[in-house]
């Protein structure tokens, strides 16, 4: 195996542990908390949308946005075509949105702290460099 793909998934490994770990007192998970970003920052999004820009699977992305309308984290209404599902934050998680994002800036600012800025900017330009699937 490669290193550097060795290192990429233990760095992948090791943030979403703690991550969930940062989200605990929130009763969210790392997913949870993607869907719920990617929604805040869209304001309003299809089930689609969530699945292409999170690369995970329809299937996947249905059931967790399943669990945080339950859990009252989303709401969620029909839009023109029925067959098609849009989500927003429900106003008590927009609430407690910015509560949230602290915590997990503040745990990413904890990860990233051994890197200067530069080299901040220099890794998210070679990740990006890598070729999409």
């Amino acid at each position: 195996m490669n290193p550097i793909f060795h290192e990429i998934f233990q760095k992948t490994r090791y943030l979403s542990k703690e991550l969930n770990h940062t989200l605990k007192e929130y009763d969210l998970y790392a997913a949870q908390w993607s869907v719920l970003y990617v929604v805040h920052e869209n304001e309003e999004m299809t089930l689609t949308q969530i699945w292409k820009y999170l690369n995970v699977e329809a299937p996947t992305i249905s059931r967790t946005v399943q669990r945080l309308i339950e859990l009252g984290w989303l709401t969620e209404k029909f839009g023109e075509d029925r067959r098609e599902k849009m989500v927003r934050l429900s106003e008590d998680a927009e609430k407690k949105f910015k509560t949230i994002e602290e915590s997990v800036i503040n745990f990413e600012n904890q990860f990233l702290q051994e890197l200067s800025l530069e080299e901040q900017n220099q890794l998210v330009i070679l990740l990006k460099k890598l070729k999409k699937g």
